[in-house]
């Protein structure tokens, strides 16, 4: 299991010493929330500030970009090469194509799902990318509960998967911790993305290894 802190929930006064501590502590990713206050109800990071996490990070970048103006924001962080970028399946008019222009600057392309969007709907683009991105709370904010019924989309999607002979790993953001990793990794998923879980713990590097099993 992959693990990528999200720095949604870091304390943003000290973010250099918070990216630190997560790159130290194990972490595999660094996961950015990027957010336009469109598509979703919050404001969040702006190239700038990703390209001094690029600068700190000792680990690869992973960002999630939850936008409207989709094609506009890629060509906006491409230039800081992330290991992933993650584009909505809700925002994309030609998804396609956005995931063609995400990897013609050698990044990898991902694709989200939010929690009311069926699993099924990607079943045309998984051998496109390398990564889905599945939302098991409501994107914006952090702190929130993770949805029971993602667990069932996360096991059809493994499916989809195995079906379709697709090369991608699924990634899922909402609500994890310890209490339900097991479950996660049993229905298949690769990367767990976890912010308050992690952020909010005393012991980082106890944090992001219970979640590596």
């Amino acid at each position: 299991m992959l693990v990528a802190p999200s720095i949604l929930s870091a304390n943003f006064l000290y973010l250099k010493d918070e990216v630190i501590s997560v790159c130290e502590g194990g972490a595999d990713l660094l996961h950015i929330d990027v957010m336009d206050g469109h598509f979703v109800p919050n404001l969040t990071f702006g190239p700038a500030v990703l390209q001094g996490l690029s600068e700190i990070s000792t680990i690869p970048l992973d960002v999630h970009l939850m936008v409207e103006n989709t094609d506009f924001f890629v060509e906006l962080f491409a230039p800081l090469k992330p290991k992933y970028m993650s584009v909505h399946l809700e925002s994309c008019k030609h998804l396609h194509r956005t995931l063609e222009r995400i990897r013609s600057f050698g990044i990898s392309p991902a694709v989200v799902i939010n929690p009311h969007s069926n699993e099924e709907d990607l079943k045309y683009i998984l051998n496109d990318v390398d990564m889905v991105l599945v939302m098991s709370v409501n994107p914006g904010f952090g702190a929130q509960s993770f949805i029971p019924f993602s667990l069932e989309k996360i096991k059809n999607l493994k499916n989809l998967i195995l079906a379709r002979n697709a090369n991608c790993l699924i990634e899922v953001d909402g609500g994890v911790s310890d209490k339900n990793i097991s479950l996660l990794k049993d229905g298949g998923i690769d990367i767990a993305v976890a912010g308050s879980y992690i952020f909010g713990a005393k012991d980082r590097r106890s944090a992001i290894a219970s979640l590596k099993i």
